[in-house]
């Protein structure tokens, strides 16, 4: 065997090595046989464009995962999804000295008529968008609210079920609590008013391990302070 053919053979012999090398590493990050084509039963690269914006338009070809299934997506992903239109944060934090506003845990829990307005909101399975009119009608009388009242600041915490990395949920719980932000906002709230935070799945408001402990979990919750 020549020179020139030893050269090619140990040339394909790394290659191969290189590419099964990274088909390891990366499915410590994702796992191949829960991509998006799980999803859309469709090529996976058709669901994100380059900007991170869903290429499908049409909602009837969309079909979601069965509430008992996880289905992570990489943290690349969703760090690229901003929520369109996403509002600056407050300029002050709650505790912070100049802020005129006390710590979080000085804000309290709604009772009485208010616990039935600021009550929880609750989010499907890897998603931070509400969906039905209920829940949206819920948030726009929240919305009302602090507009006649303009003294009462709200606190937004972002929680999720108990699967998948505390990463990957400290995310999407800062996601769900900014999102249902954002929807207050462009109703009219005063953004300086709205604070959020997200527990990801450290603060599940039920420890079973089901379906249904799951969905209540992955929700949005309120706490005020009234200045």
């Amino acid at each position: 065997m020549n020179r020139i053919s030893t050269f090619f053979i140990l040339s394909a012999a790394l290659g191969l090595l290189l590419i099964t090398g990274c088909q390891k590493r990366s499915s410590t990050v994702w796992d191949d046989h829960k991509t998006t084509g799980r999803y859309l039963n469709k090529d996976a690269k058709l669901l994100w464009g380059t900007e991170g914006e869903p290429l499908v338009k049409d909602e009837e070809d969309f079909v979601g995962p069965a509430e008992e299934d996880f289905i992570p997506l990489r943290d690349e992903d969703l760090q690229a999804q901003l929520i369109d239109g996403a509002i600056p944060q407050p300029k002050t934090t709650p505790g912070e000295p100049g802020s005129g506003l006390p710590g979080v845990e000085n804000f309290i829990t709604p009772a009485g008529e208010l616990a039935a307005l600021f009550k929880a909101v609750y989010f499907n399975t890897d998603d931070h968008i509400l969906r039905g009119k209920d829940t949206l009608s819920s948030v726009e009388k929240m919305a009302n609210y602090l507009k006649n009242h303009p003294s009462v600041y709200i606190f937004i915490s972002g929680h999720c079920d108990e699967r998948g990395p505390e990463a990957y949920n400290l995310a999407l719980g800062a996601r769900r609590a900014n999102y249902v932000r954002t929807l207050l906002v462009k109703q009219g709230v005063d953004p300086e008013k709205i604070h959020t935070i997200s527990y990801g799945k450290e603060r599940p408001m039920i420890f079973g391990h089901n379906p249904e402990s799951w969905a209540k979990n992955r929700r949005a919750e309120f706490k005020i302070f009234e200045q």
